[in-house]
């Protein structure tokens, strides 16, 4: 069988079953003790909330996959310093202009960004068109995309839980830290237009096989 074909199978029992994974931004370079763990999945920084691909995030994704954990990657727009285009065609450049086999899906951290210069501003129409363009370049450039935010963090950067309702066809990562992996929270927290979410975060800043990561259910 092609390694595509075996991608293939791969990501359907991937999306078929209900899993766990973690995410993580530190380097590391024992992935094989998550996969001795129980883990299934890994999702890296690719793009730092400063404006800058992480590379160290590259070298996590492609240890993890080699450790045969399936791979997605979350990208931490900067919204001031630098054009939408900008930030995805320097991703590309290190993540590839293509989906590849490397990962799945491109998720957009939707949240409150601490670094100078790329804050979401109190113009909460300017938000929302900047996280489109964001999503619409990603798209562009051939990437299976996907939104990271809470409840809370959508609200407090479009408005209302209920604004910037344009991304329903996108699958939904929230975070709620009840260190429960089951959707049946969902009810409570929905936002943006979303009926059904494809990833919890369910426990936050936890230390597995000696690194910080965040702890995920996916289905």
């Amino acid at each position: 069988m092609k390694m595509t074909s075996l991608l293939i199978v791969a990501l359907q029992i991937y999306s078929s079953l209900a899993v766990l994974g973690f995410d993580l931004s530190a380097k590391h370079d024992d992935f094989q003790c998550f996969v001795k763990n129980g883990y299934q999945f890994a999702i890296t920084r690719a793009y730092r909330s400063f404006g800058a691909v992480d590379l160290d995030g590259y070298q996590n994704l492609e240890k993890a996959k080699a450790a045969g954990l399936l791979g997605d990657v979350y990208f931490f727009p900067c919204k001031g310093k630098k054009t939408a285009k900008a930030q995805v065609q320097e991703f590309a450049q290190v993540f590839g202009n293509q989906q590849s086999q490397v990962y799945g899906t491109v998720w957009v951290d939707v949240e409150s960004n601490p670094s100078t210069d790329c804050g979401w501003t109190t113009d909460y129409a300017s938000n929302c068109n900047f996280l489109q363009e964001i999503v619409n370049e990603l798209k562009g450039s051939s990437k299976s995309v996907g939104i990271y935010a809470s409840q809370y963090m959508w609200t407090s950067i479009f408005g209302s839980a209920s604004a910037c309702s344009h991304f329903t066809s996108l699958p939904l990562w929230y975070p709620h830290y009840d260190q429960t992996p089951t959707f049946d929270d969902f009810p409570k927290y929905k936002f943006g237009g979303w009926t059904t979410p494809s990833i919890k975060q369910y426990s936050g800043t936890a230390t597995v096989c000696g690194v910080s990561v965040d702890l995920n259910y996916y289905k």
